[in-house]
């Protein structure tokens, strides 16, 4: 019953970007661009099928991506406040893409070229922090430990993107401070393609992380007495949550607080820490909280619109804080 209202509140969402936005367009017209584009106005046919559309898509799908990402940490470390962004994976994505914007192949090559590079940059960074997170993973037996640990890179990489943005000619700056912002604007229809091409198997294939993390859930030993190499499962599930991280960052800049809170939101929806119906309640919900927050993002009359990150923290700090006030009520790792 909960999917049902999830999915039908996702589908209400999506046919709502389609029509809300920065140019008033009637329902009807929508209806019509979609079902029969080469009748439609050609300007309202451009911004409804080349604009909102792969714009909804990839809110939808960066949310869900970000969220299953979040979730994989949060039950890898055992800690409730584990997620891309806290533990330095995000930034470590963005010194990725900073290097190859402001230094790099981005300076000098474009159209695919530029993108390819873009997404190699973010991955490349994203996997260097994921790799630091395992070597300390290994010496830290403690969650919080660890989680300091993972903030402590989140700041090393934010300074060293701060020092190639002192370097950095000045037009790379700023092409790279919009980037960071946040924005789904950057998926069209061209990009879309290769952006669901990557995020939607890999996000797909969490499922079959279900039955290891629920081993997880009672206790590494446990794990390991159901014949579960641990370091190698924390080193997949690591991997896998480094390249959700990284596809989003590099196509829509770094999106924050939906790794974190929405695992959390899913929990408490659906009452259970069972990774058989949390992961894909976790998908359905990040795709649906990114929908929303994506269309918060639109001022009707408005030419433009405000960065997503803009928007996340209004919905993810009051989730944080009710955890922080509420963790002893809520049994997560049990």
């Amino acid at each position: 019953m909960r999917f049902a209202f999830l999915t039908l509140l996702s589908l209400l969402l999506l046919a709502l970007s389609l029509v809300y936005g920065a140019v008033e367009i009637p329902p009807e017209s929508v209806w019509q661009t979609i079902v029969a584009p080469g009748e439609a106005d050609a300007v309202w046919r451009l911004i409804v099928l080349e604009s909102r559309l792969p714009m909804a898509l990839a809110s939808f799908v960066s949310g869900a991506a970000l969220a299953v990402a979040g979730l994989l940490l949060q039950t890898t470390f055992q800690n409730p406040l584990a997620g891309p962004s806290i533990l330095g994976v995000s930034s470590g994505a963005s010194m990725g893409v900073a290097v190859v914007m402001l230094f790099g192949a981005g300076a000098i090559v474009s159209g695919a070229a530029q993108y390819l590079s873009i997404i190699g940059g973010a991955i490349a960074g994203a996997a260097a922090v994921m790799l630091l997170l395992i070597f300390f993973s290994s010496i830290l037996k403690s969650s919080a430990m660890l989680l300091i640990a993972g903030i402590m890179i989140g700041y090393l990489t934010s300074s060293v993107i701060s020092l190639l943005n002192y370097f950095a000619p000045s037009d790379d700056v700023k092409s790279f401070v919009v980037w960071g912002l946040g924005s789904f604007a950057g998926v069209g229809v061209r990009e879309l393609p290769v952006f669901l091409g990557i995020l939607v198997p890999f996000t797909a294939a969490s499922i079959l992380f279900a039955k290891p993390l629920n081993a997880l859930l009672l206790g590494e030993r446990y794990a390991s007495n159901m014949g579960y190499s641990v370091p190698a499962l924390r080193t997949w599930l690591l991997g896998v949550s480094g390249v959700l991280t990284a596809i989003v960052t590099a196509f829509c800049g770094p999106i924050g607080f939906i790794g974190l809170v929405v695992p959390h939101i899913a929990r408490m929806l659906f009452r259970t820490s069972n990774h058989f119906t949390l992961i894909p309640a976790t998908m359905l919900t990040g795709g649906l909280v990114t929908l929303l927050c994506n269309l918060l993002t639109v001022f009707p009359g408005k030419s433009g619109v405000l960065p997503v990150n803009a928007i996340t923290p209004l919905i993810g700090v009051p989730v944080i804080i009710y955890i922080l006030v509420n963790r002893r009520k809520l049994k997560y790792f049990n």
